[in-house]
């Protein structure tokens, strides 16, 4: 698909935000873009069937703002005009991780917390002007077509309407899966004889329940903007608010297997006792609830290994998390799809080599290995995780060593504290973590104290 249009042909399954910036990348690429997607597109800001974890938490880290901005030129003043929260990390918000509250020292990275559908919402406007791009919409793609050498098109079915039981075709030259953590690719691959890609998982069972609030007084007013415990094997309930665009916050609470958090109303602010410290408990107490709770148990990591050699069609890529789904807690969905679609750029787009299917496939794969390695790596060492990933590498243990010195400084530690957030939030590599003031940090100093209670206020900058 690189090098010019030609009278190409590429589908991207799926209008996720994936799905939409795999769309636009390829109208650069391909004389027609259709994006076929099983619902229908809401008419504004409102959730949508096809994301499931639509009306919880999302933030749109760092990385990820980096590259929609590269992609849709204007794109962050667009979204601060829309109104949505951005929060500087770690001056305004409450933070608890690993057993320890966080300094709250000044801004060194900033993270969207606007709701999923606003963000989308206006990824969409952008990318459906494009006249190279159509949407079928209500509409589900069921199956390939090809055979193991190469894929050339899709089977379509109407979800709605008399022909909803009739099957037809949409021949391409490009087929992009991005139809999200629930793909039928494996089973599709099968039915045309290719090899269905090897899946590495790794499950802690976290489940988690959202609720929106509307806040009267107290912590989470003024100077702090958001709360938020991550879940540890030393603390193993997470849980926060985090401001919506329209003044309103968004109350999470999670739980690992067999201590799911209810969607009952009292029994969800109730849940809130099992986090380390009452604060968000008594928010709650006095806050409004504004919705009902929804509950999402669908956290475990999967990547599918399309890279690895076997019997595979050329014309096929999968990207966002129809490649990589991450355990929604750590927020980095939103920006691997933009890195995703980047990386999906810059390969077709590069003089050095022509862009066959594995070339780029393992672009798109190496786009998300730092926030595979982030989650992952997290998640093997909650209590009770299953998987064919959760007992990593061998060298896993080194590098496990060092970072459990990097978490114990980066409460209170401004050096290693930044170097870790720009890490966490992907707007830096993880060898970050390794240039000399913050090695000097982690390897001969010692802990620095963090608070023992959450920080009420900012720190001031240092003059």
């Amino acid at each position: 698909m690189g090098g010019g249009r030609g009278g190409r042909h590429a589908v991207v399954v799926g209008g996720s935000l994936a799905g939409l910036l795999a769309a636009h990348v390829l109208a650069g690429h391909a004389e027609r873009v259709t994006v076929v997607e099983r619902d229908r597109f809401p008419d504004g800001i409102k959730p949508r069937p096809g994301v499931p974890q639509g009306r919880h938490p999302h933030v749109l880290l760092e990385g990820g703002q980096v590259a929609l901005e590269s992609l849709l030129p204007g794109f962050l003043a667009e979204l601060r005009a829309a109104g949505a929260p951005r929060v500087g990390m770690p001056s305004d918000m409450v933070q608890r991780q690993d057993g320890r509250w966080l300094r709250r020292l000044p801004a060194t990275t900033h993270i969207y917390t606007g709701s999923r559908a606003q963000l989308e919402e206006l990824v969409r406007r952008r990318v459906l002007a494009n006249p190279v791009i159509s949407v079928v919409e209500g509409t589900d793609v069921v199956g390939l077509l090809g055979d193991a050498s190469r894929v050339r098109g899709v089977l379509l079915r109407d979800r709605s309407g008399d022909d909803r039981e009739k099957q037809r075709t949409l021949e391409a030259d490009l087929v992009v899966d991005a139809s999200g953590g629930g793909t039928k690719v494996p089973q599709w691959f099968t039915a045309i004889g290719a090899e269905a890609p090897h899946e590495e998982t790794i499950d802690t069972g976290l489940a988690y329940a959202s609720r929106v609030y509307r806040g009267k007084s107290g912590a989470l007013d003024g100077d702090t903007l958001g709360y938020y415990v991550y879940p540890s094997p030393a603390e193993v309930h997470g849980g926060g608010a985090l401001p919506l665009e329209d003044g309103t916050h968004l109350v999470i609470v999670s739980g690992l297997r067999g201590d799911e958090p209810p969607t009952d109303d009292d029994e969800f602010v109730t849940y809130t006792k099992r986090l380390p410290h009452p604060l968000l408990h008594r928010w709650l107490d006095e806050a409004e609830p504004l919705s009902p709770a929804f509950g999402y148990r669908r956290t475990a990591n999967i990547r599918r290994r399309y890279d690895l050699p076997g019997r595979r069609p050329a014309g096929f890529l999968a990207t966002g998390d129809a490649l990589c789904t991450f355990n929604p807690i750590y927020g980095q969905g939103m920006a691997v799809a933009a890195m995703s679609a980047v990386a999906l750029r810059d390969a077709l787009a590069d003089p050095r080599r022509t862009p066959t299917t594995r070339h780029v496939q393992r672009a798109l794969l190496a786009a998300s290995r730092q926030a595979w390695d982030i989650s992952a790596g997290a998640d093997r060492k909650m209590p009770g995780a299953v998987g064919t990933a959760v007992a990593g590498e061998p060298a896993d243990r080194v590098a496990d060593w060092y970072l459990r010195r990097v978490q114990e400084r980066s409460p209170g530690d401004a050096v290693v504290g930044r170097a870790f957030r720009s890490v966490l939030t992907l707007s830096a590599p993880v060898s970050a973590l390794f240039a000399p003031p913050v090695a000097r940090a982690v390897l001969f100093r010692p802990p620095p104290p963090a608070p023992t209670e959450p920080p009420a206020t900012p720190e001031e900058p240092r003059a």
